[in-house]
């Protein structure tokens, strides 16, 4: 594609013919991915400058270059934007011909239950029949091939390339708030927004939880002009957004208790493994679901109202809610061979550890011993909610650590002894720094019917090295299960 042609309406003045000679064979934001005949955007990131890799990409071949700073005397054609980020959305959405224009968009958002709801409906949705792929948190699947995942949302040129090669009818997008701020999904349209919950969380990064709810909503600016949001008005955040919507409106399809929800939820079995709902029509719809807890039944709730928008078959949806197999690292539970329930989770909340907690007791465990840690450069006021909620709904809790992320270890032990302080000496209140003793301990001191939950990590793997030779939480388990 030639330079005019790609930049041309997407900058503040008019493109020079000039650039009707320049080949642009490829895009890149990362110097040492420049191949000849690439346009390289510079962007300003949190710990390196793209512009100050601009010389190095000419050298490696770049036939343009765009950035936010000044630049005189560059042997290719340089274009100072605004917005570095914003540009290589829609830049990128030129440069792959609007890849997700003919296929339909579904994204989620919330601060919980973004991962198991998309999971869930790819599972629905392929049970009826429609191929979809995936991009999120875990992996990354299209056209059935799974692909490492770097980031719950990726950049826009990522994503671009990801729906460019999707010969799928469907894509199920994780959208992260960080991936919003970011411009990462600049250019790209849904035709389902799904709000889930929002609790404290990234707060580091947003500096408010109205901050943080501001950059949530901005997906929902992401519709298309028939587009529909789907809210769980259970969750005060959501009551608010959708009240903003339908200001605007915004078609939106609720769920919750409340009488005006499109899908009511009239009540839940009382072992959360299952819930009602009823239509506008007080229809009563009874939906069964295979992992428990009460906000696992959320989350089905959602995959269900946005399959219906789909056409989805009542019948189908339900049968497909029974056969889910789960999620990796979402409430995955492991009975050992001295019977007890280990369960590996992600939550990293103090709203995801209090159902995931209380899931464990509502489902008859005996005792409940709860392994888990903070990460590094990470929300550090949400840290004593965690901790209190720890010791109000386990029999013990194990402090231990989690991601780093560039703090020291003396750091982070520090920061635990600190919080840990009123329970010292407490023999269901310690500390132990290697997450595969901690794992170990809590195993070893359990007994048939008790329950372990490891939360943090979830799926991830180990960013240290710990004493056993495991590289995550569930490989632990397994490990010393022999």
């Amino acid at each position: 594609m030639k330079l005019y042609d790609l930049v041309e309406g997407l900058i503040n003045e008019e493109a020079p013919s000039t650039f009707r000679d320049v080949q642009i064979n490829a895009i890149t934001d990362t110097s040492i991915k420049v191949l000849d005949g690439s346009l390289f955007v510079a962007i300003k990131g949190h710990h390196s400058d793209g512009h100050l890799y601009i010389e190095e990409a000419i050298k490696h071949g770049a036939s343009a270059i765009v950035g936010e700073e000044e630049r005189i005397d560059l042997p290719v054609p340089y274009i100072k934007v605004d917005n570095s980020r914003k540009f290589l959305g829609m830049v990128s959405k030129r440069f792959y011909q609007d890849p997700s224009k003919n296929k339909v968009m579904i994204g989620i958002t919330g601060t919980n239950g973004k991962t198991t709801t998309s999971f869930l409906l790819k599972h629905i949705l392929e049970q009826s029949g429609l191929f979809c792929s995936l991009i999120g948190t875990i992996k990354n699947i299209i056209n059935g091939e799974e692909i490492t995942s770097m980031n719950t949302t990726p950049n826009s040129l990522a994503l671009n390339d990801l729906l460019s090669k999707s010969k799928d009818e469907v894509v199920i997008m994780e959208v992260s708030s960080h991936g919003l701020s970011q411009f990462r999904l600049e250019g790209i349209e849904f035709d389902y927004c799904l709000f889930t919950n929002l609790a404290s969380d990234h707060l580091e990064y947003h500096g408010s939880i109205e901050e943080y709810f501001e950059v949530k909503s901005q997906l929902f600016k992401k519709l298309k002009p028939n587009g529909k949001a789907i809210i769980n008005l259970d969750n005060g955040w959501g009551m608010k957004l959708s009240r903003l919507l339908e200001n605007k409106s915004i078609p939106v399809y609720s769920i919750g208790h409340s009488p005006s929800s499109n899908l009511k939820i009239c009540k839940f079995l009382s072992n959360n493994t299952g819930v009602t709902v009823s239509d506008r029509a007080e229809k009563q719809i009874g939906i069964q679901f295979t992992m428990p807890g009460v906000h696992n039944l959320y989350n089905a709730v959602m995959a269900f109202a946005a399959a219906q928008q789909l056409q989805i078959q009542e019948a189908d949806i339900i049968s497909a809610l029974g056969s889910f197999k789960g999620v990796p690292g979402r409430f995955e539970s492991f009975v050992n061979k001295n019977g007890v329930t280990v369960v590996v989770d992600y939550a990293h909340t103090a709203d995801a550890i209090f159902h995931c907690l209380k899931t464990a007791r509502d489902c008859g465990a005996k005792k409940i011993v709860h392994v888990f840690g903070f990460r590094g450069n990470r929300d550090s006021g949400k840290r004593e909610e965690m901790l209190k909620i720890s010791a109000e709904l386990s029999d013990q809790y194990i402090l231990t650590v989690d991601d780093l992320n560039n703090v020291s270890l003396e750091e982070m032990l520090e920061t635990l002894h600190r919080l840990n302080r009123h329970e010292e000496g407490n023999e269901n209140r310690i500390i132990i720094p290697d997450r595969t003793e901690a794992i170990s301990r809590a195993l070893n001191q359990c007994k048939e019917n008790d329950w372990v939950l490891i939360t943090g990590k979830g799926h991830e793997a180990y960013q240290q090295d710990y004493s056993l030779p495991t590289s995550s939480d569930m490989e632990t388990v397994q490990y010393l299960n022999g």
